[in-house]
């Protein structure tokens, strides 16, 4: 593409394009490439003004245009979240110097990762334990450890390049890449045992470099002195020599780190001597001989003189006399030197091929020679021969040789260095790998063919006067590998003690542990200071230890810990297919990094089942104290994409088939309202919420809002707040949700039946009892409630009506004894059951028993209804006392209140053959009662005129509507007077009453024209003996109940269902008061038409 000349507009050639150019747009003025940038807020006016661009013109207040974003997209240098810290941490300039142009990165594939990661895995276990592990396990076994542990690295390499390369990693590493991939909670628990593994990496470092010291340069430097002390003894000064150098060595590299280090590379290697090194073996019978304090492998010499006694002769005899005292073993055995590297030529490699597993302080003998002594004859003069100075094993192998592979983070920690980081690091860790494998894997067998076995079973090469046994092979001398070793482990350990405090303040700063910020401040420059002194503080504890095979399983169990989870995060995010999963390294498969992650978990309990569950319980605490108390943070991990991803495998598996009724549990959708401020006017329903699920199952706490969603809007977002507040305080754990409708009918009908998703629904709603309902203003509410018992009748849904509601306990109430009474009168599926027994696995209820009570007839078997009862209830394995209530036909006249200002008089008598007068009739419509009039009356109501009672036979039921608080009747009332004592009442109020509305269509009459015509009207009504019948059984059965139950804690109870006809829905409500007239809690309960509980397992 060029620019035409004349109109300096771009010509395509090869590549079809489309350029548009508009006014204004040369000139960029946005400053942050994020929507509503803060910063460029009051530029917008002037950016898009008399843009031709009105189409978006709306957009332009919130949307910076394309023209103006690409340039600093295309610049973008911000780092996210928490990587800024790391990349400050690398910065050791002053602030003032910050503010200088920053230079870009010069690093390539060799020197940024390549190299790195060679130093890195090129460490002191190849110097100090490579040849001792072949020995031990054999060229064939070694073999498979190195190939395992090479395959793990390999397989972690291909997993972090993709993760690598999928957009910008900044300096941080693995924790980076991880806590960016699965999460605070992992990235945090992972971090920091990523930050333990360097840590004591460190201290595996310095140990070395110390036994390299000690054994290998300057034996005499020991402080506690290792000459005349055998087994225990010499052991333990050894160690303590260890822990002393050890000690001063971390001090001088902490005191280097804190004056400051930009860079520590490794020291160049050193030459000390020239003399050729002698690696012949002295053998007594079979067993190998420590070389240290004789110069000839021999008893006796032959000189001119005539046979003289050697050194060795007198290590064994009282005497240099020929006929002096010796050792028994040293008497009947003659003393070989044979050569410890004979060469690959020599054959000894089918000798080496086989394990030769080694208890502390067994002899480090040759196999295939012969020797005599006496079992009987215990073994003296032990510190004359090499001793296994450990109990060897595969598993201990595996934990030695695996630190020798890590270091593949290398190059990703210093991505921040690379030109370019996503084509630098998949090239260079995977060729270093591949290397340093090669190398590795081709020891094994060179050292199995070169070198003797009791050479390579030598650890500290006291067979070979002394030397490394890796030095045997070195040219010119075994110095050139002594002291490169040496000054090769103080470097790793510098680099350990610069990079691990960095790490542990780039955790800090993240904020996602609050016990740690402390340790995310440094000095001005930024050095890390109280994380350097928290990492020389837990190396020390490694430097304690004071042997090298011994930290090193250590540090394995971290190290592979880290790389299990970055092979699990590349595995999630390559599964889940989440859409910013673009890497540009695409050599890798979700398959490898389940390998990768299964082999990692295989060699953590391989090399110590004891660490692997320890670095588990760690990481595992950590990930619960961050879960816990940690800093909220989103970072589009793949832990949100995986719940996101098995919550629609979930609800998908859901949608097959409803629930058996072995797993049926209340799913609850509650039912508050709100006042005008938003607030919940019923708390303690999401009390017994709790009560009921106890964190169990799906809880929906929705509330109805009346107005349109545009406007509401910011009302619907307050009352979300208030219910996720409430929730919070009442520790509900569900989900909350608010509807907007142009009436709180439809608005809770929405809510029944949109709420929940796919097979996740509610089954049961809980919603509480209305309050005030007779008062004319809260009419509303009563058509409502009955609605909704209407709506969740027809959906098949459970429904729980607590009445009195205020009255229940809160969750932080205990009832140390009562009764949660059942009142089972129909077959509900067993949720009169199920009820009690989830409410006592909370702690308010759990010391109530339960009591069930079943209604009998007078035709049913109550001694075998119980007996039935009780057996059922044995199989549904519920603990609860049972009684059988008799229903009796004993007629007595009662008088009963059924309303504030009304009570029946009825005589009380059993359920059947009911013969009692309708106070309304429904085809003429509901009386509503309000304010009670001036007037009172005495209504006495039949449906036909009887015939005059005679001795014998007497009216069976008769109903009586009596107004409290009586006057005098008005003459036109078509009464009967009261009787002296009733007319002697107080005076009381007025009663009025009004017509809703005729089935006939008659429009209602207003209040207070009830004239004398009205009530007449009232006797001419034909009465509706269902609504009676209804009352009467209310009646007797709230006698019953509080009778047997007045005393219970709680009072569960099936609810009768709504009346079909609407014009009945006041009785209906008057049914239910009378129901529960006298009880403090009462839950009221109708199934959802199925079995919730079975008497199966």
């Amino acid at each position: 593409m060029h620019l035409s000349p004349q109109l300096n507009i771009p010509q395509c050639e090869s590549v079809p394009c489309v350029c548009v150019f508009l006014p204004g747009d040369s000139n960029p003025k946005e400053s942050s490439p994020f929507i509503n940038s803060s910063d460029a807020a009051a530029e917008k006016s002037q950016q898009y003004d008399r843009k031709n661009m009105d189409l978006f013109e709306e957009e332009m207040e919130t949307s910076p245009m394309v023209s103006s974003l690409l340039s600093s997209l295309a610049n973008y240098s911000n780092l996210p979240q928490g990587s800024k810290e790391h990349e400050e941490g690398e910065n050791n300039e002053a602030e003032s110097s910050r503010k200088k142009p920053v230079k870009a990165p010069q690093l390539g594939t060799l020197m940024g990762v390549y190299l790195p990661c060679i130093q890195n895995i090129f460490g002191v276990i190849l110097f100090l334990r490579m040849t001792w592990l072949v020995g031990i396990g054999g060229v064939v076994g070694t073999f498979v450890i190195v190939f395992m542990c090479c395959t793990t690295t390999m397989l972690t390499a291909i997993s972090m390049s993709a993760i690598a390369t999928n957009g910008v990693v900044p300096a941080g590493g693995s924790y980076y890449m991880i806590s960016r991939s699965l999460g605070p909670e992992f990235g945090g628990a992972v971090g920091i045992c990523f930050y333990l593994g360097t840590t004591f990496a460190g201290a595996m470092y310095i140990l070395g470099a110390i036994e390299l010291l000690l054994i290998y340069i300057v034996p005499k430097a020991a402080i506690f002195p290792l000459e005349g002390l055998e087994g225990a003894e010499q052991e333990a000064a050894l160690l303590n020599n260890m822990r002393v150098y050890g000690t001063i060595l971390l001090t001088s590299m902490a005191t280097v780190v804190f004056v400051g280090v930009k860079y520590v590379n490794k020291l160049a290697l050193v030459f000390l001597a020239f003399t050729v090194s002698n690696s012949s073996v002295c053998l007594l019978g079979n067993r190998t001989l420590v070389w240290k304090s004789f110069d000839v492998c021999a008893k006796t010499i032959e000189t001119t003189n005539g046979t003289v006694t050697t050194q060795l002769w007198r290590m064994f005899c009282d005497s240099s006399l020929l006929n002096a005292t010796c050792d028994k073993f040293f008497s009947m055995n003659n003393v070989t030197q044979i050569q410890g590297i004979p060469g690959v030529t020599s054959g000894i490699l089918t000798e080496n091929l086989f394990p030769f597993y080694y208890e502390k302080g067994d002899l480090i003998a040759r196999e295939n020679m012969q020797s005599v002594e006496d079992p009987d004859d215990p073994l003296t003069n032990a510190n004359r021969y090499v001793l296994a100075d450990i109990t060897s094993f595969f598993t201990l192998l595996v934990g030695i040789y695996f630190p020798s592979v890590t270091g593949i983070m290398a190059g990703s920690n210093r991505s921040g260095d690379l030109r370019d980081a996503q084509k630098s690091i998949p090239i260079g860790t995977i060729a270093a790998i591949t290397t340093t494998s090669f190398v590795y894997m081709s020891s094994v067998i060179l050292f199995g063919a070169c070198i003797d076995g009791v050479v390579l079973r030598d650890k500290f090469g006291e067979g070979v006067h002394g030397n490394l046994v890796i030095g045997t092979l070195a040219w010119p001398s075994p110095w050139v590998i002594v002291i490169g070793s040496f000054f090769s482990t103080c470097g790793a350990g510098l680099q350990s003690l610069t990079g691990a405090p960095r790490l542990m303040q780039a955790i800090a700063k993240d904020g996602i542990v609050p016990a740690l910020r402390i340790f995310g401040h440094g000095k001005a420059n930024g050095e890390p200071t109280w994380s350097l002194l928290l990492t020389a503080c837990i190396c020390e504890s490694g430097i304690l230890i004071a042997s090298l095979d011994a930290v090193a399983p250590i540090l394995s169990m971290f190290f592979l810990m880290c790389y299990m989870f970055v092979n699990l995060a590349c595995a999630l995010q390559t599964l889940l297919r989440t859409p910013n999963w673009r890497p540009r390294f695409k050599f890798y498969h979700w398959a490898l990094s389940f390998l990768g992650m299964s082999l990692c978990l295989t060699l953590m309990f391989l090399c110590s089942w004891y660490y692997a569950i320890v670095a588990m319980v760690i990481a595992g605490s950590i990930y619960k104290y961050i879960e816990f108390a940690g800093a909220e943070k989103e970072w589009g991990d793949g832990i949100r994409g995986l719940s996101l991803s098995a919550a629609r495998y979930a609800l998908m598996r859901l949608e097959e088939g409803p629930p058996h009724t072995k797993n049926w549990r209340p799913q609850l959708l509650v039912l508050v309202s709100t006042d005008g401020e938003q607030n919940v006017e019923q708390p303690r329903l999401l009390s017994l919420t709790n009560q009921l699920k106890a964190g169990k199952g799906l809880t929906i706490v929705g509330t109805a809002l009346e107005g349109t969603f545009l406007k509401n809007f910011e009302q619907s977002q307050r009352a979300e707040q208030a219910l996720r507040k409430l929730m919070e305080t009442e520790k509900v754990k569900g989900f909350c949700q608010v509807t907007v409708s142009s009436n709180l009918r439809d608005a809770t009908s929405h809510l029944l039946q949109a709420s929940g998703l796919g097979g996740l629904k509610h089954n049961a709603v809980l919603v509480s009892w209305p309050r005030n309902w007779k008062q004319g203003d809260e009419h509303l509410k009563l058509r409502n409630f009955i609605e909704l018992v209407r709506e969740t009748t027809a959906a098949d849904l459970a429904l729980l009506v607590p009445k009195n509601i205020a009255a229940f306990p809160s969750n932080g109430e205990r009832f140390t004894e009562g009764h949660i009474d059942v009142w089972w009168i129909v077959h509900d599926g067993g949720m009169l059951m199920l009820l009690p027994f989830l409410l006592r696995q909370h702690k308010v209820w759990r010391k109530c028993k339960m009591r069930i009570f079943t209604v009998a007839q007078m035709d049913d078997n109550s001694i075998q209804m119980k007996k039935d009862l009780t057996t059922f209830l044995y199989h549904l394995r519920i603990d609860a006392m049972v009684e059988v209530v008799e229903m009796c036909d004993c007629p007595r006249r009662e008088k009963r209140h059924v309303g504030p200002h009304v009570l029946i008089s009825v005589p009380v008598s059993g359920l059947r053959h009911p013969q009692i007068q309708s106070i309304t009739d429904s085809s003429r419509g509901s009386i509503r009662r309000k304010n009670p009039a001036a007037v009172t009356t005495q209504l006495s109501v039949t449906e036909d005129p009887p015939a005059p009672p005679t001795k014998e036979e007497k009216p069976e039921e008769e109903v009586q509507l009596i107004h409290d608080n009586t006057t005098p009747t008005s003459p036109a009332t078509p009464a009967t007077l009261l009787t002296p004592p009733e007319a002697a009442q107080s005076p009381g109020e007025q009663v009025q009453m009004t017509w809703t509305e005729k089935c006939d269509g008659e429009p209602a009459k207003p209040p207070g024209a009830a004239t004398q015509e009205g009530i007449k009207d009232i006797f001419s009504m034909k009465p509706n003996q269902s609504n009676v019948r209804r009352m009467h059984t209310a009646l007797r059965l709230n006698e019953v109940i509080i009778k047997k139950s007045s005393e219970a804690k709680l009072v569960l109870l099936n609810m009768p269902g709504p009346p079909k006809n609407r014009t009945g829905d006041e009785n209906y409500m008057e049914f239910l008061e009378v129901l529960t007239e006298g009880l403090n809690r009462v839950l009221l309960v109708r199934g959802g038409g199925r079995e919730v509980i079975t008497i199966y397992s």
